[in-house]
């Protein structure tokens, strides 16, 4: 029996606050739509994708679909006023007699596969199946007053998400019967078979991370958790690292010294660069000059990292312009210069621009203004450069690793206890292993919760 995924895309909600409708949102590099697409796209249970998009998008989904290559979208539809005649459109499109159904919500871009199998399975059994998670919170029902009218038990609540899966005999009769009832008010698909007692609706298990694109935090929510789904592991295999050519700038010491010993390990041709040797980042010239040796001897790049940096601590008014400059040319503008002279190059090879940042990112701290405004202006440097290039296919991400035992450190703050710092050379294994990985924009957080204890 064929397997149908039908994604709804058509909402202009405005609940989330934007101009644009939220599944067109970039998370993780890609819009939401993408997300939710490819979770089909690559899953081996799924035959043809139908996506319900809004008609003032027709002709922008199809960029996306044919920039993406998708193999398995069949029909582009233009969806209806409500989400129930969008699905309704989406089912009246598929000319079978009987085939399996999942309905899904486009601003859901976290489903796992393992959900999606689940509700596949379950339709040898069932007729239609829901997906839903237990409910931490107390759920009370008001009235027109707002004041309490009940509060339910709560070992018999759950919350819905989506896909649902059905039949498609049973979902299609449920939009007919729908069609000759328009005083019934229903939220989803399951709600229009429980209406006309259609079938036993089985409910399988969600995942909290499922989550649904509606309010602003849930963008931040769904960025941190692609984050963290994509977050490259201990064990990645480093050894696909061998013959890429590495470039990597600020590596006389620290992290930047440890990466390139650890990629040559795994048997990358690694080019370093550093103030030390003549190769100074606040010079876009001298930049341009480095990136063209390395192209000229091994005839790409794949990679250049970026580890260049100082910090120096002090109140901003005992400090100099000159000073003051020079961190910010060295922290900021030798990013800038580093992605202005590196974007012709990882184009040619689709290859990844990885910066460093600091957990001072995320607020201001005394006595490290400058340094704390340039880590964070490099994350939304980063951020941009991803969407920018995306369509280059170029990836760019920023390691943000926690207090780490480097020249630089122990400079500024003297001799530390080493339990309570990253070793250097545990940050270049995760540095590598995400340069091995397809994400872009993305802030990948390293600490000691991470690290192997000794």
């Amino acid at each position: 029996m064929k397997v149908y995924a039908i994604v709804l895309a058509s909402g202009i909600g405005k609940r989330v606050g934007i101009d644009i409708p939220k599944q067109f949102l970039k998370i993780s590099g890609k819009t939401v739509l993408e997300h939710s697409i490819e979770i089909f796209e690559n899953s081996d249970a799924i035959d043809v994708i139908i996506a319900v998009v809004h008609g003032s998008f027709v002709n922008f989904c199809k960029k996306i679909f044919q920039r993406n290559n998708y193999k398995k979208i069949r029909k582009i539809l233009i969806g209806g006023a409500t989400r129930q005649e969008s699905s309704r459109i989406g089912i009246e499109a598929i000319g079978e007699k009987e085939a399996k159904i999942l309905v899904h919500d486009a601003v859901r871009p976290l489903l796992s596969d393992k959900i999606v199998t689940a509700c596949i399975a379950a339709l040898d059994k069932y007729d239609a199946v829901d997906v839903a998670i237990p409910t931490a919170d107390t759920i009370i029902e008001v009235d027109e007053s707002m004041d309490v009218a009940d509060i339910p038990a709560r070992e018999f609540l759950m919350r819905g998400q989506t896909p649902q899966a059905f039949k498609l005999s049973v979902i299609r009769h449920a939009h007919e019967f729908a069609m000759k009832a328009p005083d019934l008010h229903v939220t989803d698909d399951c709600g229009l078979v429980k209406a006309f007692n259609l079938a036993k609706i089985h409910v399988i298990e969600g995942d909290e991370t499922n989550v649904k694109i509606t309010y602003p935090i849930d963008i931040f929510a769904a960025d941190k958790l692609f984050q963290l789904k994509r977050l490259p592991s201990s064990d990645a295999n480093l050894t696909q690292l061998a013959g890429k050519v590495l470039v990597v700038f600020g590596a006389s010491s620290g992290i930047g010294k440890s990466i390139h010993q650890l990629a040559r390990k795994h048997g990358a041709r690694v080019c370093n660069f550093s103030r030390s040797s003549g190769t100074d980042v606040r010079k876009k010239a001298a930049i341009g000059k480095a990136l063209k040796s390395v192209c000229d001897s091994e005839g790409r790049i794949d990679f250049v990292v970026n580890t260049a940096g100082t910090l120096k601590l002090g109140e901003l008014l005992t400090r100099s312009e000159e000073d003051i400059r020079a961190e910010v040319e060295t922290n900021y503008f030798g990013c800038v210069n580093i992605a202005l002279e590196s974007h012709r190059y990882l184009k040619q090879t689709g290859g990844m621009l990885l910066f460093f940042t600091s957990s001072s990112y995320t607020r201001g701290r005394a006595l490290y203004s400058i340094y704390s405004s340039t880590k964070a202006a490099i994350v939304n440097l980063t951020q941009a450069l991803a969407e920018e290039w995306s369509a280059d296919g170029i990836r760019i991400n920023v390691i943000n690793p926690t207090r780490t035992a480097t020249p630089m450190r122990s400079a500024n703050f003297g001799e530390e206890p080493k339990e309570s710092l990253l070793s250097p050379e545990f940050v270049a294994e995760k540095s590598l292993a995400t340069l091995l990985q397809d994400y872009t924009g993305q802030v990948i957080d390293v600490s000691k919760h991470s690290q192997p204890q000794k």
